[in-house]
């Protein structure tokens, strides 16, 4: 009777996975890039600004906890928040840079942990330039940003040389700590966006002036990064296809600079929308779910890419709205950054098909960009314990330090408050005066099984 049970049992969960796996087969397919790494799917965890790059007493222990709960949730690549290449690339002062041997050994526990997982990482080289909040920012020009604090400081022609050899020797470091590869940040309006764009560009020596001059910074960046770090490491280089400000790049210079990328040796082309400083919203709830993949699309519609896949970005927060992308051939890549904060498994509950269980990032910014633009590290509304890795921790209780917990008001911080309780092993009743639950958010009456507990609920009961 077991032996016949446990067949039972095995051929539904067969049959489970065979119904899932059509459902998502293009976001859940492998991909192999140029250099030789193969991807286990689709799914990138696009670059943020956590707080967690910066080494607290020598070590990224709170970063490496971070990402090894996303890899863990089934992310194929992983892309790190911006080090810079140079104290003059900082952010802000003393933020996450990658520019000495002494700085390489933190970055491995932060690979290692990843590795222990079918995931790959890419560390983001990011230099600032004109947005930098520090007086040593510098830029292709001395022309001060609309959100910056201070003018920046025009480089030299040798400067510019240094700066792209900068950029080289973090890649080869990032490759000694154990990365899979660098993602090179071309877009937001950063340096190398400031290059490109003749708004931010005024420079009348090789570097300015004509597309082919101002476009030189990027691809002579990526040229000597390739040479620095060999044919076997990812480079991702993220390209500004919509600038969305004044002076920004024509479509047709888009085109031109994604194919001299790849003439360059770019494994994957990475979509960026916008700079910080465009009064356009680009990640925000208002903003549609998908609403730039027309962008990537376009650009592979151009036909000039012949060995690279694009990655298309913003406002990509369900699984079903990545396999539409994908399915329509918009492109080869799904980014997804704020939803990793809401939900470090959401690609393991899409694969598992338990999409109910995801917990969706709603784009409100409050506790991500909100806490970044504060000098907090970055969390989740939805989900406290983003960032929170190494001190929230949910773990099971000890059966003699098991109790019974009664949690009186069934809105949000009640039902997180009795799930959390219920997931540590916990007794739990939740006590609710209404005939519903949800407080604010809505009714949802449905009350599920937690991981390692159960919920029980009465509603119309008010504990006094």
């Amino acid at each position: 009777l077991l032996v016949t049970s446990f067949c039972k049992a095995a051929k539904m969960a067969a049959a489970v996975a065979e119904s899932i796996a059509p459902r998502y087969s293009h976001m859940l397919a492998p991909l192999e890039l140029r250099c030789g790494l193969t991807l286990a799917n689709r799914v990138i965890m696009g670059s943020m600004h956590t707080g967690l790059e910066e080494a607290h007493n020598g070590s990224l222990h709170k970063m490496a906890a971070f990402y090894e709960a996303r890899a863990k949730g089934g992310c194929g690549l992983i892309v790190t928040g911006g080090i810079a290449p140079s104290r003059e690339g900082w952010v802000s002062p003393f933020a996450a840079k990658l520019t000495t041997q002494s700085e390489v050994e933190p970055h491995r526990e932060v690979t290692a942990a990843v590795h222990q997982y079918d995931s790959k990482i890419l560390m983001q080289i990011l230099h600032s330039g004109r947005y930098g909040y520090h007086p040593l920012n510098v830029a292709p020009s001395p022309i001060k940003a609309p959100i910056g604090w201070f003018t920046p400081r025009a480089l030299s022609s040798a400067d510019v040389s240094r700066t792209i050899d900068d950029y080289a020797r973090s890649a080869t470091l990032a490759k000694d700590a154990g990365y899979d590869g660098v993602e090179i940040m071309g877009s937001e309006g950063y340096l190398i966006n400031q290059f490109i764009a003749s708004r931010t560009n005024k420079r009348t020596d090789e570097w300015g002036g004509s597309f082919e001059n101002r476009s030189r910074f990027a691809t002579e960046i990526v040229k000597r990064t390739r040479a620095a770090v060999g044919d076997d490491f990812a480079i991702m280089f993220r390209l500004s296809m919509l600038d969305l400000v004044e002076g920004g790049s024509s479509w047709e210079e888009t085109v031109m600079l994604a194919k001299a990328l790849e003439d360059e040796g770019v494994d994957i082309i990475n979509t960026g929308i916008g700079w910080h400083e465009a009064r356009i919203p680009t990640i925000a709830t208002s903003v549609p779910r998908g609403a730039f993949s027309w962008v990537t699309r376009k650009l592979k519609e151009e036909g000039v890419l012949l060995h690279t896949p694009l990655c298309t970005t913003n406002r990509i927060n369900l699984p079903e709205t990545a396999e539409s992308i994908l399915r329509q051939g918009d492109a080869d890549l799904i980014s997804m950054a704020r939803p990793f904060l809401a939900d470090p498994e959401i690609v393991n509950k899409a694969a598992d098909g338990r999409e109910e269980e995801i917990n969706v990032c709603i784009g409100c910014n409050q506790a991500c960009l909100d806490h970044t633009f504060k000098m907090m590290t970055a969390s989740c509304l939805v989900n406290p314990l983003s960032g929170y890795e190494t001190e929230l921790k949910l773990e099971p209780v000890a059966p003699e330090n098991k109790i019974k917990v009664a949690v009186v008001g069934g809105g949000c911080a009640g039902l997180a408050a009795s799930c959390a309780a219920a997931e540590r092993g916990h007794d739990v009743t939740l006590f609710e005066a209404s005939q519903e639950i949800g407080g604010q958010v809505g009714a949802h009456t449905n009350v599920k099984c937690c991981a390692n507990g159960v919920v029980v609920l009465r509603t119309g009961a008010l504990l006094i």
